[in-house]
This record gives C-alpha cells, sequence and structure tokens, in this order.
C-alpha cells in the first residue's frame, strides 16, 4: 500500500534491465537470508528481525527522493541520507529486542560502540518526525513489522561477552544476507557464480587421493609415522565435534592427516567447512598448494590471506570464484592466516564480519597454535570455547610443540581436549632424526656462527632479529648464499623459497640465513641447521627444517648465543629466558614432547593474557575499541611501502602496476590487492624521516612508494644501522 498514490517505495535503484527493487522486498528478502544464515546458531528469528527492520528509514519520502535523483545524476552521487536510525529505534523500543539496535546501526559503517555512537544516535533520532514517518510508513506497508510474540535470545547467551559474541555472529549474518540481496538485484550474473561444493562429496575424493600417492606399507620411519598418524586420524574422526589436539613431530605429515581428520570428522557429524589459520602467510601458501594438488578445480580450496593474487577475467567486469568466496567464506576448504581469523572474529567492520556466520558448524584447524600471541590468549581463548560450545565449531590444536592450554587453577584453558594421536610421545622416540647441540657456555661472534654454516654445503642459520639476519649474511661472505626476513617483499620470499626449494631438490650447494619467518611450517630440509638461543617452540620448529625427510641417519641442530643480538623484548625475550632456565638441566631432552607443557606452563606465568584489556572492552559491548586492541601482530601503526620489485615467480612488477595505479586511479582498489606482494611494512614513526630524506612518496592516498634503494638480496634498509627501527 503506498500514501497518496505515491509509488511504491524502492530499496534499491534501475538495475541493467531498467529494474527498481521494492524496498518491501529488499528487507523481506534479506531477512529470510539472515534468518537461515544464523539458524546453526538459534540465531535465525532475531536474525529474521533485524533483517526486516536494517533498511525501514528507506520508506520517509526523503530518502526515496534521494533514490531517484541518484538515478538521474549517477555520475556525481551525493552521499544519501541515513537510513539506519528508524530501524535501530524500533528495536531499542523492546527490552527483547533492544540489543538489535547495534546490529542495525552498524550494517554499513561497522558495529558500534554501545554507550558512546549507538546511545548518541537513539538519543538524537528516537522520537524525531522523520523516524516516526518512516516507521509509519513502514508498518503500513509491512502488516507483520511489529512481532507479536518478541524473540527471545538463546539461553547460552546469559554473560556479556557471549552475548558481545552472538550479536557479532547476527551482524555477519544480516550484513551477508543485505550484500547478497542487492547482488541478486544489481548483478544476478555475478550470484549465480556463487557455487561451491558440498564438503560432504570431498571425503571420498580425498581418501582416493591418499591411496594413489602413499604405499601401504610403508619402508621408510617417517613414512611409517606418517601413515600411522593418519590412521589415527580416521579413527578420532567419529568422536563428537569439540577440541582435539594433533600433536605430531614436525614432518609427520600433519598438513593432509589434519585434512584427513577434519573432511572425515565434517562428513560424519555434517559439518560446513573445513577452515585452516597458519600463522605466517609462507606456510598458508604451502598448505593451499598441498591442497589443491588434491583439489585442482576451482570451487573448493580458498586461499584467503592479504597476500593472495586473486586472478580476474581478461576484461576485468568479472571477480572469479575465489574473490567472490573470499567476501563471505562460502567455500568448502579454507586456507587462511591466524590474524584473518582471529581479527574477523573480534573485528567490528562489515568486510571483516561477513565471514563469521559460515565458521558456526566448520572444523577449525589451527596449525602451528603454539604461535597464539600469549597477550591475548584471554579473548582468543574465550571465543573459541563459545566456539565450540554453543556454534558447533569443532577446534583442532596442531602442532609439535603443544602450549599448555588445558584447564587448572587460575587458567580457564580450553576443556575436554583429546588427543587425536594416543600416547603421542611414541612418535617422537621413533622419529628422532635430529641431534641437537648446544653451545651456551660461550657467546658466538657473528663470524664464528658462519665458520660453522661453512662446515656444510646445506645449511639454514635462523637468527632472532632482521639486523642479526643481515650481519651474519655478511659476515659468511657466500655470493651464492640467501636471506630471508621482512625487509624483504612477500615476492621477493616467495622467489627465494622457490630457489631454496630447486636447489635442495637437485643437491645443489645452499646456504640459507633468516629471522624467524622460516621456522614454522616451511618445507625445507637442511642436513645443518643453526639456531640463536630463542623461545623453546622456535627452536624445535627451526628442527624441523632439518632432515625434514630422515633421509640422513641424523641431521645437526646446534643452538648458540650471538653475542651481537639482544632478543626482542617483551613476551619473546621471557620466553628466551624461561628455555636458557630449561637447558640448564642436565637432564633436559628436546624429544621428550612433556616438556613443552612444562616450558609453557613456565612462560605463561611470565606473562599477562590479556594485556590489550580487550575482555573489558568486550564486556561494555564497545566494537570498535575491541578491534582496535586486538591485534595479533603488534606493528603499531605500521605503514605498508611498495617497492620496485619483479616477480621471478610470474614476471609482473611493482613499477608496471604503480604505472598503471598513475593511469587509472579510480581502479586503485583492484591495483592495491595486486601490489600487497611487493609491499614492505615501514614503522609508522619513521614514515617523516623517509619522506624527509626522500626515501617515499605517496602515489594514492595512503600507499607510499619507496624511492631508495633495494638490494636483490638483502632487500630494503641494506645499509640502515637499525633496521629494526624501520620495518616491522
Amino acid at each position: 500500500m503506498t500514501q497518496g498514490g505515491e509509488a511504491p517505495p524502492f530499496a534499491h535503484s534501475r538495475n541493467v534491465v531498467g529494474e527498481r527493487q521494492p524496498l518491501v522486498d529488499h528487507v523481506r528478502g534479506v531477512a529470510s537470508l539472515a534468518a537461515a544464515f544464523a539458524a546453526p546458531y538459534a540465531g535465525d528469528q532475531l536474525a529474521y528481525w533485524a533483517g526486516l527492520w536494517h533498511d525501514l528509514g528507506k520508506f520517509h519520502p526523503q530518502f526515496q527522493r534521494y533514490l531517484r535523483e541518484a538515478e538521474t545524476n549517477s555520475a556525481q552521487r551525493p552521499r544519501g541520507p541515513s537510513h539506519k536510525a528508524a530501524g535501530a529505534c524500533l528495536a531499542a523500543r523492546h527490552p527483547v529486542t533492544e540489543a538489535l539496535a547495534l546490529v542495525i546501526a552498524g550494517h554499513h559503517g561497522g558495529l558500534p560502540d554501545r554507550d558512546g555512537t549507538l546511545r548518541q544516535l537513539l538519543a538524537d533520532a528516537c522520537g524525531t518526525p522523520l523516524v516516526a514517518e518512516a516507521l509509519a510508513r513502514a508498518e503500513d506497508a509491512i502488516p507483520e513489522l511489529i512481532p507479536t510474540d518478541p524473540p527471545k535470545f538463546p539461553g547460552f547467551v546469559n554473560t556479556h561477552l557471549r552475548l558481545e559474541l552472538f550479536l557479532r555472529m547476527l551482524f555477519s549474518a544480516l550484513v551477508d544476507a543485505d550484500f547478497l540481496d542487492t547482488e541478486q538485484h544489481f548483478r544476478p550474473e555475478i550470484s549465480a557464480r556463487r557455487t561451491a561444493m558440498p564438503i560432504g562429496e570431498l571425503w571420498d575424493r580425498f581418501a582416493a587421493d591418499q591411496a594413489a600417492r602413499f604405499p601401504t606399507s610403508p619402508v621408510r620411519a617417517v613414512d611409517q609415522v606418517r601413515a600411522e598418524v593418519y590412521q589415527a586420524c580416521l579413527a578420532a574422526a567419529s568422536q563428537a565435534p569439540g577440541f582435539f589436539r594433533l600433536t605430531v613431530p614436525t614432518g609427520g605429515g600433519k598438513t593432509r592427516s589434519g585434512l584427513a581428520f577434519a573432511l572425515r570428522h565434517a562428513q560424519i557429524h555434517d559439518l560446513r567447512r573445513v577452515i585452516v589459520a597458519v600463522p605466517y602467510t609462507s606456510i598458508t601458501e604451502q598448505t593451499a598448494a598441498v591442497y589443491r594438488e588434491i583439489f585442482p578445480e576451482p570451487g573448493i580450496v580458498l586461499e584467503h590471506h592479504s597476500a593472495v593474487q586473486v586472478a580476474e577475467r581478461g576484461d576485468g567486469a568479472l571477480p572469479d570464484w575465489a574473490r567472490l568466496a573470499a567476501e563471505n567464506w562460502d567455500a568448502p576448504v579454507i586456507v587462511t592466516t591466524t590474524v584473518q581469523l582471529f581479527e574477523s572474529l573480534l573485528g567490528c567492520s562489515p568486510t571483516a564480519c561477513r565471514k563469521l556466520h559460515n565458521i558456526a558448524r566448520s572444523v577449525v584447524i589451527l596449525d602451528e597454535v603454539q604461535a597464539l600471541p600469549p597477550g591475548l590468549l584471554d579473548p582468543i581463548l574465550d571465543v573459541l570455547r563459545d566456539l565450540v560450545a554453543h556454534y558447533g565449531v569443532t577446534v583442532v590444536l596442531c602442532t609439535a610443540t603443544q602450549p599448555a592450554l588445558d584447564p587448572r587453577s587460575g587458567f580457564p584453558g580450553l576443556p575436554g581436549i583429546r588427543e587425536i594421536v594416543p600416547e603421542p610421545a611414541r612418535l617422537f622416540a621413533r622419529l628422532p632424526r635430529v641431534r641437537y647441540e648446544t653451545r651456551l657456555e660461550e657467546r658466538w661472534s657473528w663470524e664464528r656462527a658462519a665458520e660453522e654454516l661453512r662446515t656444510s654445503p646445506q645449511a639454514l642459520a635462523i637468527v632472532n632479529t632482521k639486523r642479526g639476519a643481515r650481519d651474519l649474511f655478511r659476515a659468511l661472505g657466500d655470493p651464492d648464499a640467501l636471506h630471508l626476513s621482512t625487509l624483504l617483499c612477500g615476492a621477493h620470499r616467495r622467489d627465494v623459497l622457490d630457489e631454496l626449494r630447486r636447489r635442495l631438490a637437485a643437491g645443489e650447494p645452499c646456504r640459507l640465513v633468516s629471522t624467524q619467518v622460516v621456522e614454522a611450517g616451511v618445507d625445507l630440509d637442511f642436513p645443518l641447521v643453526l639456531r640463536a638461543l630463542g623461545p623453546l617452540d622456535r627452536i624445535v620448529q627451526a628442527a624441523g627444517r632439518c632432515n625434514r625427510e630422515g633421509t640422513l641417519p641424523t641431521g645437526r641442530v646446534v643452538v648458540f648465543v650471538p653475542q651481537d643480538e639482544v632478543p626482542p623484548p617483551g613476551a619473546y625475550r621471557t620466553a628466551t629466558d624461561t628455555t636458557r632456565g630449561l637447558l640448564a638441566d642436565p637432564a633436559f631432552d628436546f624429544h621428550d614432547p612433556a616438556v613443552y607443557e612444562t616450558y609453557f606452563r613456565r612462560y605463561y606465568q611470565g606473562i599477562t593474557p590479556d594485556a590489550k584489556h580487550v575482555q573489558a572492552a568486550r564486556r561494555s559491548l564497545n566494537y570498535p575499541d575491541v578491534a582496535s586492541r586486538f591485534r595479533l601482530i603488534d606493528d603499531g601503526d605500521a605503514v605498508p611501502v611498495v617497492v620496485r620489485y619483479r616477480s621471478r615467480r610470474d614476471g609482473r612488477s611493482a613499477e608496471d602496476l604503480l604505472a598503471e595505479l598513475r593511469r587509472a586511479p579510480e581502479d586503485a582498489r583492484r591495483l592495491w590487492r595486486q601490489l600487497q606482494p611487493y609491499v614492505v611494512n615501514l614503522r609508522a614513526r619513521m614514515l617523516e624521516t623517509a619522506r624527509r630524506d626522500g626515501l617515499v612518496v605517496e602515489v594514492a592516498p595512503g600507499l607510499w612508494e619507496w624511492t631508495g634503494d633495494y638490494d636483490d638480496r638483502l632487500g630494503l634498509l641494506a645499509g640502515a644501522p637499525d633496521p629494526e627501527r624501520w620495518v616491522v
């Protein structure tokens, strides 16, 4: 019904076939979609009303006039009047639905602060003639606008923290529903491309691939361990969803076996997807490559992180499946970074949160789980407990060096963790691929460390700082040596890893000096590894790059103390000091997995598990504050700068992309994504110095180009006295 013969109100202007989307159709469509998305966590009723109410402000004639004017002047389309207040005010009328005002008010700009932004919005808007007229017209058009029986929150939403996460999940359902319904109106051809294979069909294909690739009666010890781990994963998959621990020695095949558990577990328990989160981009790429060998066609394995390059059609008109799936994680297998996962779970923007509802009823594998930042353990573990208890999630803690996350006095931890591999200590005893040599009684110069590296034509040294890696690399004096650190952009690091793998496979001389970027999960195999004294788990992960395939009787891992390097301050130094104390015990055994629980217990005693006070911000429903406090990588306010590097893998050059950006600034968003592999993160406090010295220029708002030297071996700031001050 309309008033005074007016045209029916519409939500969106004319699409390519000249049709407007009726507003009533849009809000009902969003309501239905949102309800379906939130059903797995009993949020369907509340999500339905959030969807029905989210755009009620568009019923006002002022907004309808704006839409009509925008159709005739689309080139200079002004920002429209706010349309979120009406629905937020309607939700706030009822004590039961009052919290939905947060979700509705944030569906475009992001979840707000309840006691600040939202309260001010409601105070300014509710009761005004503009909102009153919009709601009156909405009620006239939608007879069921006011529920006769107000929806209720599920019984488990009984604390402030559970409410905080539940509202975030409702917000995700609303945002994704709004995007998809709008897309269906404007770009139905894109909607048709949003297809993903059901996960239940993947297990049989995986099992067939496993049988084809691996012998049923392996001979080598490492292959026997991998086969045992695989069978243990299959046996454990039928257990009820919850927390699991996959404790496997490095090189024990956890990448494939972990996926086997997840796919079989998902099939048995009707879960929807597998999400694999790893701490480093290099491992993400490696893991995704392994999974794509099993499932090569589009629509199955989504690789989603900041450095990924998503291919586009030649005309640039339509994004491909991977980009669409990355928007909301509508894919059966997702390989992402720990940063992407948790900064989405504790984010506030529509882009970050849109995917969250698709985490419900999933298997989440936290690979190299020991790398979780200890200063954020409280919010991380709290969210994981809630996801498992109330959102149908199974979590797998996967590493060779398991952190001490079981509950104990004063530490709620993660309840009911079950071991996938029975008695994992047996595997460690059967796979002692390396011999540890601790040289703690003396402090080595870089020249002494270089001398040790030269004893083997293939060797790896891992140190604690970028400056240390650079100085050891120079002391080595090997013209064929390679270097890895965050002084290199991502494309450069990938090229170095490609060359490393080529040389190692060919048996060529190959020496690498690196920071910690290479030590966890990267598939490299050296006969000799040097590791500067650091956190125990880092030392053991570094050892995983030594004799990885068990082709030698034993590899050598030498732990040394550099005389010219101080471990980074904070938690890293605390962990290093804890390690030094443990190594002083003559009975210490690197091959005993029980020592890691002792290590982590002592280490955690020296840190604050909520150092940024994230939980207090969550309890007050201050979503922007939560997002700003919760940063897995404490990079301050790092500034991305593009360096002039040409990828040897695909021949692409940052300079070519920057030239294209200058020609087509309106295409900045797409080009910025493609420039990500050529970025080095500069510390913000050094930006002004770099500008003054003529080392950077701004090529687009917030995008900087490094115009100084970029060394093709050492990367950025090869000659700087202290690269730690400059580069994150």
